[in-house]
């Protein structure tokens, strides 16, 4: 921060003293002289190369008594097998968590705090990498760790498994916000679905990583041949060379890391739709193809983007937002990237009404390219941009190691920045305008539409033929082995029959219970020791659910019915739910007790007696329950025919769980006997107490108790 305050006063000046008196008198700021970009010849690293093949990089700054170091390492997501899409993610975590083999990933924890330090691992799509941060002062112990870590890591168990879990639930909410979604179906389209730069993780590809596929990875990949060394910082070159020299000079010459051979194919063009009615805005990407900075046309390309959708000043800015208002953001260009495509790509975000109308007018910009070709004017404003900002790129020695360090690792010249500037001021118009009709035309578009399609100007169609984009998240391979598991009992067996006979008969009768068409129970529950909440759940059998929930933030209203789920809270609107969670809903509703006695005798429901297992001082009868229903399992008490405990499997919001419920204080209202007191749990870990406080049954239900509220259009106006 001070140096950028220095540089940033040290050029005013300069600039002032440039300006001549006579410039006090200008009639307009387009008469004072603009004294020529100095000359910029940022400090280099100094560059080492092992004889093991490890590439260093040294880059000496004074200023603070810290040092910085980062090894990039070659092999990335990219790289991963299909099958175990997201193992880079888990391998970049528990490098680093797992600890090594002499302390523990929490040891090193307490080893760094005190010292104020920092050892960090993690994963990209082309790399993975280690890097520490410390005091000058403390180099020799934290060093010591570094190279612990990256060659002696340990990959626990349980490190695993906590990062698999947070991978999970990554997955569940990925669908939570639309620009994500955008983001994500767009490089699917771009780069072709199968491409490893457009994959992601699945429950599925989550699970099948195990701790040997992290070892297997390690030694494959972590060799000092595939590995890039930057250090930055106040020391001697000299002695840290000598002590990079020392720690690894002996360390073997592995195998190279393999070279990517990666095949694109990008969708065709046309319109993709991904309807989403709980949003009242649409995300528009209209994507291609893009290409690399090693491109002759790389700074051309630069200079066009930024002319045309770069910032306030371009024309995609000035027509659609400022001009038409029809875009609140809306900018793009020619993406490129160091080692692999970028994407060309025009975004907006508009409102819903006006979704083809900013279609149509991005699609007007980009023909009027033909028109009206990029003006002199147009470029200068961009050069100036581009090189105005040019010096924050490298304000920093750090930030001078960085380039070079990538340089080095995509094969770059190492004076490939050097000639930045110069390149950038030779763009002219012309060399704009040839960019434009070679790279960018609106009929080789895939265009991605997410939003609400009951709100658009027009059908989409009205554009082209449309194909909708499924986005459901693949449920996690436990929940098919339950659907699938040829040990779950596929047909009933008569002790299970049996059982089932005596839980309806101790719950008031099979006649009594099917007379109930709807339940309305009301419930305090809690959770940790904090007081208890109160829950209204209202239940219209088969396949309707009302739940009110007391919250600090207010009342907070759930809603699930085979057409639909959503949430809604006052002063924050109403928010459709994702299939997966309105089927996980209905899935509780089904596996309600009432619901599930009702069907006793119903063939389509399978209850299979399992054995027994002691619970306190009784041996309860285990029934197995499926069919029509998600399993579940009834731990009965083969006395009184009372439910002690039921199990099953079950979605929340950190993926999938095997929840549990102890039942007791069964207690009689209007004929139906209920369990008062459930304690709950997750995994084995306790989640929450609920005592019911009140019980009716057959209460009149006003069916719009089931539907979405319509929304305020004051709500409708803030949203926007």
């Amino acid at each position: 921060m001070k140096r950028t305050l220095a540089l940033t006063l040290l050029f005013a000046a300069a600039t002032f003293a440039a300006v001549p008196q006579a410039s006090a008198q200008a009639t307009s700021w387009q008469q004072v002289p603009i004294p020529p970009l100095p000359a910029f010849k940022p400090q280099q690293p100094k560059r080492i190369q092992l004889s093991n093949g490890m590439v260093i990089f040294l880059q000496e700054d004074h200023e603070l008594p810290l040092i910085d170091g980062t090894a990039r390492i070659r092999g990335g997501s990219v790289n991963e097998p299909a099958n175990k899409a997201g193992l880079m993610d888990i391998y970049g975590e528990v490098w680093r968590t797992g600890g090594t083999k002499t302390q523990t990933g929490d040891q090193l924890d307490d080893f760094l705090e005190v010292r104020a330090a920092k050892v960090e691992t993690g994963s990209s799509s082309d790399s993975t990498s280690i890097n520490f941060s410390c005091l000058k002062g403390d180099l020799d112990d934290v060093f010591k760790a570094f190279v612990d870590v990256l060659q002696n890591p340990e990959f626990r168990p349980e490190k695993i498994d906590i990062a698999q879990k947070e991978e999970g639930d990554g997955i569940s909410r990925r669908n939570d916000q639309v620009g994500e979604i955008a983001q994500r179906e767009s490089v699917k389209l771009a780069y072709g679905p199968d491409n490893p730069y457009a994959r992601v993780p699945e429950y599925a590809t989550v699970a099948a990583i195990t701790g040997q596929d992290l070892v297997d990875w390690h030694q494959k990949y972590v060799h000092p041949n595939n590995i890039i060394l930057g250090i930055s910082g106040d020391f001697d070159s000299a002695a840290m060379e000598g002590r990079l020299r020392k720690a690894f000079d002996a360390w073997p010459k592995g195998p190279a890391a393999p070279k990517n051979d990666i095949k694109y194919d990008p969708a065709k063009p046309g319109y993709y739709l991904i309807p989403k009615d709980d949003v009242n805005q649409s995300t528009i990407h209209m994507v291609a193809l893009g290409t690399t900075r090693d491109n002759p046309d790389y700074y051309a390309i630069s200079v066009f983007n930024e002319a045309f959708g770069g910032g306030f000043s371009s024309r995609l800015f000035n027509d659609i937002r400022t001009k038409r208002g029809l875009a609140y953001s809306v900018g793009g260009g020619i993406g490129t990237n160091f080692g692999h495509p970028g994407i060309l790509q025009v975004a907006m975000g508009t409102k819903s009404a006006s979704t083809i109308e900013a279609i149509q007018a991005a699609g007007e910009d980009i023909d009027n390219l033909t028109k009206q070709p990029i003006t002199d004017d147009e470029i200068q404003r961009a050069k100036d941009a581009i090189l105005n900002a040019f010096i924050f790129r490298l304000d920093s020695p750090d930030k001078i190691l960085g380039e070079r360090m990538t340089y080095e690792y995509y094969g770059y010249p190492p004076d490939w920045l050097d000639k930045y500037q110069a390149e950038i001021k030779k763009v002219t118009s012309a060399d704009a305008n040839r960019i434009a009709a070679k790279y960018l035309h609106k009929d080789q578009l895939a265009v991605l539409v997410v939003g609400n399609t009951k709100e658009f100007d027009k059908p989409l169609s009205s554009l082209g033929a449309v194909k909708q984009i499924d986005i459901t998240i693949p449920p996690p391979p436990a929940e098919k082995a339950d659907k699938d598991d040829s040990t779950k009992p596929a047909a009933s067996n008569p002790e299970g029959k049996a059982l089932a006979a005596k839980v309806a008969a101790a719950m008031g009768g099979l006649p009594k219970l099917q007379s109930i068409k709807t339940i309305h129970v009301n419930i305090d529950e809690s959770d940790g020791g904090a007081p208890p909440s109160p829950v209204d759940v209202t239940l219209a059998f088969p396949d309707r659910m009302h739940v009110d929930v007391q919250t600090p933030q207010g009342a907070l209203t759930i809603v699930a019915t085979p057409d639909d789920a959503f949430m809604s809270m006052a002063g924050m609107g109403t928010r459709s739910m994702p299939p997966a969670q309105k089927n996980e809903m209905l899935a509780q509703l089904h596996h309600d007790l009432v619901y599930v006695a009702q069907h006793v005798d119903d063939p389509a429901f399978t209850f299979t007696a399992a054995g027994t297992e002691k619970i306190g001082d009784v041996d309860a009868a285990i029934l197995d329950i499926g069919g029509a229903i998600p399993w579940v399992r009834w731990y009965i008490d083969p006395k009184t025919g009372y439910i002690l405990r039921e199990k099953y499997k079950a979605m929340g919001q950190s993926g999938p769980f095997d929840g549990e419920s102890n039942l007791s204080d069964w207690r009689t209202v209007d004929g139906l006997t209920m369990p008062y007191k459930h304690q709950n749990k997750q995994n084995d870990q306790e989640t929450s107490n609920a005592e019911f406080k009140k019980i009716e049954l057959n209460p009149a239900v006003d069916p719009k108790l089931f539907a979405k509220p319509a929304e305020a259009p004051a709500d409708k106006q803030d949203k926007q």
